[in-house]
Order: C-alpha cells, then sequence, then structure tokens
C-alpha cells in the first residue's frame, strides 16, 4: 500500500488561549499509521490532536494537514477538512434524544448528504464495521458504554475519512471493552485511516503495536519502544498513577 504524507508538522508552536502549550514540534504523519500520544496530564496530547483541525492556535513553522495550510487556511474552508477528520471523544458526546440511524443520520445531513438512499447504505456500511449493525433502532440508553463508543466510531466513518483522532476513548470503559475499541481501531488503521490516539494504557502497545510520540516539558519526542522509557518516566507518563506494562490506566486528558 502506498504511503502518503497526511501531516506535516515542523518547528510548530501550539496554544490554548495564549499559553504556550507545545513547542518546536516536528511531525510527519503517513495513512494507514497507528500512533500512540504518551503522556501525562495537561502535557498537549489533545491540544494538539486539536490543532490538526483548526481548534487551537498554531503559529511557526510549517503545518500542513491533508493539503491545506494551516497557517493560511480561510474559516469557509474548515469544515471541509474537518470532514476528512474522524473524531472520537472519551464522552460519548451521542444525541441521547434520538436513535442510533438519527443520529448518524443528523450528521449526514450536516455534512451535506442529501440523497436518502446513499444515507440509508452509508449507515448500514458503518454500523456493519463496527459490529453494531442491529443497533439502528435503538436509543443511547439502552446501549452499554462500549456499544455507545462504537457508534461513535461509526459516526466518525461516515465520511470515509483520512484521519480519525482519538482522545481517551476508552477513559470510560472497563479494561475488556476497552481492549476491544483498540481492536476495532487498529484494524480501522489496517485498512488505510491513519489512526493518533491519546491515551494512558501502556498495555495496548504490546498487543496493537505502532509509533509511540511522547509528551514532556512542552515538547514531543518519538521513541522506539517501551524499552526506551525507564520505570521512573512511566510514573511521569501516567500522572503518577502505578503503571505497569500489563495494567490499565485511564484517566481525563483535560489539555
Amino acid at each position: 500500500m502506498q504511503q502518503n504524507i497526511l501531516i506535516k508538522y515542523k518547528h510548530v508552536d501550539i496554544y490554548q488561549q495564549n499559553y504556550l502549550v507545545l513547542k518546536q514540534v516536528n511531525l510527519e504523519v503517513q495513512s494507514g499509521e497507528f500512533i500512540y500520544l504518551l503522556g501525562k496530564v495537561g502535557s498537549g496530547k489533545s491540544s494538539l490532536l486539536k490543532s490538526f483541525y483548526c481548534e487551537v492556535l498554531i503559529q511557526n513553522g510549517i503545518a500542513e494537514v491533508l493539503n491545506n495550510d494551516l497557517h493560511s487556511i480561510k474559516l469557509n474552508q474548515i469544515p471541509f477538512l474537518r470532514r476528512k477528520i474522524g473524531i472520537v471523544f472519551q464522552d460519548f458526546q451521542l444525541l441521547t434524544d434520538r436513535s442510533v440511524f438519527k443520529n448518524l443520520e443528523f450528521v449526514l445531513q450536516a455534512t451535506g448528504w442529501e440523497d436518502k438512499d446513499a444515507m440509508n447504505e452509508q449507515i448500514e456500511q458503518v454500523l456493519r464495521q463496527v459490529g453494531m449493525k442491529d443497533a439502528t433502532l435503538k436509543m443511547p440508553y439502552q446501549l452499554s458504554g462500549g456499544e455507545q463508543q462504537r457508534i461513535v466510531i461509526a459516526r466518525a466513518l461516515l465520511n470515509s475519512p483520512e484521519i480519525i483522532l482519538a482522545d481517551e476513548p476508552t477513559g470510560h470503559l472497563d479494561p475488556e471493552t476497552g481492549n476491544e475499541l483498540i481492536d476495532l481501531l487498529y484494524n480501522i488503521s489496517k485498512s488505510g485511516t491513519t489512526v493518533i490516539m491519546a491515551t494512558h494504557n501502556l498495555s495496548w502497545i504490546k498487543s496493537f503495536p505502532g509509533r509511540l510520540i511522547r509528551f514532556e516539558n512542552n515538547s514531543i519526542h518519538e521513541i522506539n519502544s517501551l524499552k526506551d522509557i525507564d520505570t521512573q518516566n512511566l510514573a511521569i507518563i501516567a500522572d503518577n498513577d502505578q503503571v505497569v506494562v500489563e495494567t490499565v490506566v485511564a484517566d481525563d486528558d483535560a489539555s
């Protein structure tokens, strides 16, 4: 499979409300990659993800996402960029007053779909892809946490995105269900969609290998494997929670 460069950052500074969160970010992301963002709460993982779809301020350097120059992109072009990026949050953010089908239909209508048959076919396809083809008429409250998150992933897939950004997607799930969700995201990456995931859970790296990006001291650094992180640094990554490679650790990451 030919790989294309989807994200290119060179010497980029990222801000949250005029506060410098990450400095001199250098990152290149290709199609079909599975990438872990590792760091303690407040280290900038979410800020980096938000920068890819123009939710936070960036300055300096080169910042290109899906052939868009983020320094010069116009406001009316941002929605088109965002349609090419699927976003999976820790909190499910489903519309609680409508069925699974209506949740997904709403997104398609909001992003310009008009053909009813095409919408029905796309909804059926993404639900089948996430193993939820029988959930069409169910309401969110009738679904478990893991099932709701599968619907969120289905929603992220509706517009056939080139990139999926997952921000602590298993934070509210038990370990077994979380593992199933990561397996799903991993398989999606194998089909060619890049997945970039912020997480505290180091145990998945053995089962689902990918690139490792470490966040520390307002900077990011790529590491080759968990062997490059000693026990002391593991504690830093987990924000002082006890971490063993086989132990699940999940906290909120607010920034």
